[in-house]
């Protein structure tokens, strides 16, 4: 056997030569796999400059270096790239997601806690979003919530201030006035945790409002995350 069966890792042959070599090889790869972080994986095109030990997904379509490595983990090493077959039930960070997956043997499921047989699973998302405040007594965001999701709740953060002739503001979604929160600030800093006593189950999908109290609002920005479930159906 020339490589381990679970990461790939070289092995060191009898009387071999150049030792190192295959001794550093495995160590550049065990950099990459142990604590698997991917950058991204949906990034078709490899990045100019490598970073040893960064890890990519690559996708379908992927270019240059990356062309024909559909599915495979890159993993900068030594200038270049070092590609690798993920297995079923692998985990790792992706990044610019902010979402932990699981390798179903096909294609990473982010979010999944759990994962059947046929791939059914429950899986834990947040959708984040940076709300330019627009002028009136409402403000509704574009849809964040998917249909048939369970939310759990809502966080938000006032990143500039919100400004009009209002006292304060409350936080939820078209037809549930402050489902999330209610009296929030208006300065800069200023936070919303609203944690929902029962959780609420979304047939459709569904934007957040947020509606002004004693008065309108003229501008500023509040970043929402709303956090949610999904359950997936199983694989035919």
């Amino acid at each position: 056997m020339s490589d381990t069966n679970q990461l790939g890792l070289p092995l060191l042959q009898p009387s071999q030569a150049q030792k190192h070599v295959t001794v550093n090889a495995a160590l550049a790869r065990l950099d990459g796999l142990v604590k698997l972080t991917l950058v991204s994986r949906s990034q078709a095109m490899p990045p100019a400059v490598v970073v040893d030990g960064a890890c990519h997904g690559v996708p379908v379509g992927a270019v240059n270096e990356w062309a024909g490595q559909d599915g495979k983990l890159a993993i900068g090493t030594n200038g270049g790239w070092d590609f690798v077959t993920p297995r079923r039930g692998w985990r790792a960070m992706i990044l610019d997601e902010g979402a932990v997956a699981i390798f179903d043997g096909a294609i990473w499921r982010a979010g999944m806690a759990t994962l059947s047989p046929h791939n059914a699973g429950l899986s834990c998302h947040v959708a984040e979003l940076d709300h330019a405040v627009t002028g009136g007594p409402v403000s509704t965001t574009a849809v964040m919530i998917p249909a048939n999701a369970v939310v759990i709740g809502a966080t938000a953060r006032v990143v500039s201030s919100i400004t009009g002739t209002l006292t304060n503001w409350s936080l939820g979604n078209p037809g549930a006035v402050g489902r999330y929160g209610t009296g929030l600030g208006k300065s800069a800093g200023s936070f919303a945790r609203g944690v929902l006593g029962q959780p609420t189950a979304f047939y459709a999908p569904a934007a957040m409002q947020l509606d002004a109290v004693g008065g309108v609002f003229a501008g500023g920005t509040v970043r929402i995350a709303v956090h949610y479930m999904e359950v997936a159906v199983p694989d035919l």
